[in-house]
């Protein structure tokens, strides 16, 4: 029986895990209380033991503190661990190319990510499959849930583009790395484009007006240093190596499927964002 143990069921971890359960897979996956049926990430005795168990291992933990939560706690038994490793990563460890395209071959660590950078290597010398990953969406994330909120905003930054992926095919591309090498492998679709045509686009599908176009300025400092980077994700070595393709190759199907398949009115909370919590 294939068992996976997932360090942070995070949004995306939380879809994977669904897809494998579906599918025959034993799944266990740690939080930081350990509520329901997941482990607490600081119980040791159990962390460690079913890290013994697994045949398969997936971290979505974040850097905190300058440093990997995982391997600092956790990463002398990783290391004697003879099953599969894999590691949810950031296409942040790019840092800026002024909107060249960037495959696993560029450079990593010249950018705001250093903390990553220095993770997503880390996770490589385990001999970890490295997935870098750009913008998530997906259900109950994407520019539907943004402008129907009325918390979306375009930004006038001529030239810039964004890199995004749907969740489906975060996962689908984790699932093709099983009987893959290890290394780094980006999963994005396969059409950058500007985040303001994205969200008009979302406010058509909606029948809605687009939001408002604002300077850079009026958004906070963290908002910012987005704007800060820009790239185009390259995705040839995953196609290449592994045999995955993306199922949403451009954010106008993506945005479609979701909006087929959504209520215009969300009767539940959003889920939490990206930021400062597992992928």
């Amino acid at each position: 029986m294939s068992r996976l143990l997932i360090f942070g069921l995070g949004y995306t971890a939380t879809h994977l895990a669904a897809r494998l359960r579906d599918e025959g897979w034993q799944v266990v996956g740690t939080t930081r209380d350990g509520r329901g049926e997941t482990i607490a990430f600081d119980d040791e005795p159990r962390v460690r033991a079913e890290i013994a168990a697994a045949t398969h291992l997936l971290s979505s933990v974040p850097p905190a503190d300058g440093g990997d939560p995982v391997l600092a706690r956790y990463g002398a038994t990783l290391r004697e661990h003879r099953g599969w490793i894999g590691y949810l990563s950031s296409t942040g460890v790019y840092g800026d190319v002024g909107g060249a395209w960037v495959d696993e071959s560029a450079a990593v660590g010249t950018g705001r990510r250093g903390a990553r950078a220095e993770a997503d290597a880390a996770w490589l010398a385990l001999g970890a499959r490295v997935f870098r990953l750009p913008g998530i969406y997906g259900p109950g994330r994407s520019a539907l849930d943004r402008v129907r909120a009325g918390t979306a905003h375009r930004v006038a930054a001529p030239g810039q583009v964004f890199s995004r992926v749907h969740v489906d095919d975060i996962a689908s591309g984790v699932i093709a790395a099983f009987d893959g090498p290890g290394g780094a492998y980006n999963l994005a679709d396969d059409t950058p484009a500007p985040q303001n045509e994205v969200v008009a686009f979302a406010a058509r599908l909606l029948d809605m007006a687009p939001p408002e176009s604002i300077p850079l300025d009026r958004l906070s400092p963290a908002a910012r240093g987005f704007y800060t980077e820009n790239r185009r994700v390259a995705t040839g070595k995953a196609k290449r190596v592994l045999g995955w393709a993306p199922t949403f190759a451009d954010y106008r199907a993506g945005l479609r499927a979701l909006n087929a398949t959504t209520s215009p009115i969300s009767v539940s909370s959003p889920p939490p964002s990206a930021s400062g919590v597992q992928r």
